[in-house]
This record gives structure tokens, C-alpha cells and sequence, in this order.
């Protein structure tokens, strides 16, 4: 046997030689036919004119892709500069803070000063010494006040007393306390969320089956026997509000301020019982009154049967709501001015006004107290309704804890006193005619008799 050949060893090593396709376009869309065959290892086949069209096909595909890159590629840069834009100010507002204050007096030194300095916790803080203190205590074990590294918790509270008080900007708040906008922010917010938390046992009747007579009718030989099942007195008043343009309408009211329409009762004490908070100021008050005893059944204070609040015009005179005569003198500076009643109806409504006063002396001490409810600060809706809440349980708070309150005192020596509001926030004050004289709400033919019965009692033993 002859040795083998070369050639003869390769062609039995190697495998025959095969035509392959190329490898796929890496492309949202498949190859063409004519593309195929142009990448073809073999003979190229003659097509006829239609691969000219394939091809034009292909350029205006790119074309359209590569418009639709260059358009995607806009709308990421437009993207990009928004969210640099936004990470820039979020940096330049709170990573990139000023330099921390160093002031020679710092926050908690001042209030150390006010509480040393004899009166000067009242002007600033709108509470004695011993009040502030008191609140300070209950609110740590109670409602979960806490401290912390910088600011210590009396410090929190101060803060939260000084802008309620004065109506204080987070501005000038940063310049009196020496802490950042962002720390008084939080601070500001962590107390009000305790003292809302306050309101559920500060605002509510003392004696929820109001079997005792207050004394302030108990001791009026002309209001008593005639009014001892009267409980309370329900009237409404308007707080500035800060809403958005877009929805400023429904809080437009007859004034064409921009409020809320606040629904209170309080007992003779001046001390609220409950409060509706948050109505548009458009909403007529007997509307108020509805929507609360509809929707708020669980926490309305409703007066048991045979028992009644004192309301104004502006409601019906309906069981549970005792509302003076219409058409006759009515409100006591009127009787003051003018000459003694004489009917039976107008001594009926100068008792009637006399009594039911006590739920506009308790505004007025409120608005006169806490003045932010003069000029409401720009927070957001639902922390402006806190603020009112938490306004008014401060204002139970003092109430109950300190007898000699100079606000207080003064409406205690003078049953007929009406806080009036302070010259410089004269001009946020809302008009009185904001608020409802009178409703097209039929009265009960019952509550009416039982009235005449009262201006008849109220008139024979005058």
C-alpha cells in the first residue's frame, strides 16, 4: 500500500464546506428579502425592480428611528434639568443649610429670662408661669411630648405658645428662638399634634347629663326658676382662612372674606363643650349646625330631653334650641341705650341676650388670647383646623387651671364685658355681619309655646 496523500488526510479531518446565512440584524425590525440575498455567500440573484423600493423603505425606517432617538434623547435632557432643578433646591433648602446661630442669648435662654422676669410669661406666652409649667407636665406624661439633643422640651412648647400667641412668623420665630425654618417647623408641629390630642378630654361638657344648674342662672331671680333647664349657649363665628384660588368660592361668605365658619357651644363658664371646625365660611350657620349634629352624632353634645341651648336668630327655634323673638330689641347694649322693656317678648330677649352672651365673651377671650385666629398664618387647610382646635383647648385649659387669668377675670367682674380686638389687627377683623341674623328655617309650634310660657313666667315675676 502507497503512503495516503495530503489532500486525502485533509478532506477526511475536515468537514465539507456549507453556505451559511449571516448573522441577524440586531434591529427592532427584521431583515429585508433583498438584504438577505445581497449577504448571500453564493451567486447573487437577479431581482427584479422591487429591491429599489425595499431599499427606500429602509432609508425612510432609519430615518423615522433616528428621529425618534433624536426626540427621546430631547425629552431625557428636558427631564434631567427638571430633576437637577428640584435635587438643587432641595440641596440649596435642606442639605446646604446657613451656618447654625450663635447668638449670645439663645432660645432657651430667653424663655429662662421671661419666666424670671415677674409678668412677662402672660405677654409673651399668654399663661402664667405656673400654667406654662403645668402644661409642660402633662403634655410630657400625657400626650407624648418629647425632647430632643437641641431643643429641649419647654423650648418646644414656648415656640408653639409664642406664634399662636402673637401670630409670629416661622421668620421671626428662627430670629427670637435661634433655631432653623426647618426645626421650627417640626417642633411647631409636634406640639400641636399633642395639644390636639388634649382636646378629647378638654373639650367636652362637664357634666354630660347637665343635671346641676349653673350658678349664673341659679343666682338671677329673674332667670331663675324660668331658664334652670338651659345647659348652654351654641352661636358661630368666622376665622380667617388661607385656601387655595381654586377653591376659595365656597369660603367667600356675605362679606366677601375668605373664612371658616366655626360653630361652638360652651357653657356659662365661657368653657367650650365642642366645636364644629373647618365649614366654609358661605355656609349659612343653621346649615353648620345640621351637619354637625348629622354627621358628628357620636360627639355632639345633644341636650337630653327637656333640656335646651340658648341660640341666636340666625337658628330655629326648635326642641333642644331656645331662640329669641324675632323683630324685637334684642341684645343688651340696645336695653342699656334705650328704655327699659316693657313686653313681655323684650324682657324674655334681654334675659335671653344676657345669658346667651356668655358664647360671644368666650370668642372674644379666644380670638384675644391666641391672635394667630386674627390673621391665620399660611399652613395647609387641615393643620389651620388644628390650630383652632388646639386654640380653643388651650383656652379650656386656662380656664380650668387658673381662676385669676387676667382675660377671664375681667369677664367674671363684668358679666356684660366683650373682649374687643387689638388696633393692629383691626383691619383682618371679620365684619360682625359675617355671621347669620337670621334663617327661613321653620320653628317648632311646640319650642314656640314653651317660649311664650317662659316670657310670660320671665314677665310676672320681673
Amino acid at each position: 500500500m502507497g503512503r495516503p496523500k495530503i489532500e486525502d488526510l485533509a478532506c477526511q479531518s475536515c468537514p465539507p464546506r456549507r453556505a451559511t446565512l449571516p448573522p441577524p440584524r440586531v434591529s427592532g425590525r427584521p431583515p429585508t428579502g433583498s438584504t438577505l440575498l445581497k449577504r448571500l455567500p453564493f451567486r447573487r440573484v437577479q431581482t427584479p425592480t422591487m429591491s429599489s423600493d425595499s431599499d427606500s423603505d429602509d432609508e425612510k425606517y432609519y430615518e423615522m428611528k433616528k428621529k425618534m432617538v433624536c426626540h427621546h434623547a430631547q425629552k431625557m435632557s428636558i427631564i434631567c434639568s427638571g430633576a437637577s432643578n428640584i435635587v438643587g433646591k432641595y440641596c440649596e433648602n435642606w442639605v446646604m443649610k446657613a451656618a447654625p446661630r450663635t447668638s449670645i442669648l439663645s432660645g432657651f435662654g430667653w424663655l429662662q429670662e421671661t419666666i424670671d422676669t415677674p409678668g412677662e410669661t402672660y405677654t409673651m406666652l399668654r399663661m402664667s408661669a405656673k400654667v406654662f409649667f403645668d402644661l409642660h407636665d402633662m403634655l410630657v406624661e400625657r400626650y407624648d411630648l418629647k425632647h430632643s439633643p437641641f431643643v429641649s422640651s419647654y423650648e418646644s412648647l414656648a415656640m408653639f405658645l409664642w406664634i399662636l400667641g402673637g401670630c409670629e412668623s416661622n421668620r421671626r420665630t428662627q430670629n427670637r428662638f435661634k433655631h432653623s425654618a426647618d426645626t421650627i417647623h417640626r417642633k411647631f408641629h409636634e406640639v400641636l399634634n399633642c395639644v390636639v390630642k388634649m382636646a378629647a378630654h378638654y373639650m367636652k361638657p362637664k357634666d354630660p347629663n347637665f343635671r346641676i344648674v349653673h350658678p349664673r342662672i341659679k343666682n338671677d331671680r329673674r332667670a331663675f326658676p324660668h331658664l334652670k333647664d338651659c345647659i348652654g349657649a351654641i352661636d358661630g363665628t368666622h376665622i380667617r382662612a388661607v385656601i387655595p384660588e381654586d377653591d376659595q368660592v365656597r369660603y367667600i361668605g356675605r362679606t366677601g372674606a375668605v373664612t371658616m365658619n366655626v360653630m361652638a357651644i360652651c357653657d356659662f363658664d365661657m368653657h367650650f363643650t365642642y366645636a364644629s371646625i373647618g365649614q366654609p365660611g358661605a355656609m349659612h350657620d343653621t346649615s353648620v349646625l345640621y351637619h354637625a349634629i348629622d354627621k358628628d352624632r357620636a360627639n355632639f353634645p345633644h341636650p337630653p330631653k327637656g333640656k335646651y341651648y340658648l341660640v341666636d336668630a340666625g337658628y330655629p327655634n326648635r326642641f333642644g334650641y331656645l331662640a329669641p323673638y324675632k323683630g324685637e330689641r334684642y341684645h343688651v347694649p340696645e336695653f342699656h341705650r334705650g328704655v327699659a322693656p316693657t313686653t313681655p317678648k323684650e324682657k324674655f330677649n334681654k334675659i335671653h341676650s344676657a345669658k346667651r352672651n356668655c358664647i360671644e365673651r368666650g370668642f372674644g377671650v379666644l380670638k384675644m388670647k391666641w391672635q394667630i385666629l386674627l390673621k391665620m398664618l399660611s399652613y395647609s387647610i387641615e393643620t389651620q383646623k388644628m390650630i383652632i382646635a388646639a386654640c380653643m383647648t388651650l383656652h379650656n385649659y386656662i380656664r380650668a387651671h387658673d381662676r385669676e387669668d387676667v382675660h377671664f377675670e375681667r369677664c367674671d367682674r363684668d358679666p356684660n364685658y366683650v373682649p374687643t380686638i387689638p388696633e393692629r389687627y383691626k383691619r383682618y377683623a371679620v365684619p360682625v355681619g359675617a355671621s347669620d341674623s337670621s334663617t327661613t328655617e321653620a320653628s317648632g309650634r311646640d319650642m314656640d309655646e314653651i317660649r311664650d310660657r317662659l316670657a310670660t313666667g320671665i314677665a310676672l315675676s320681673w
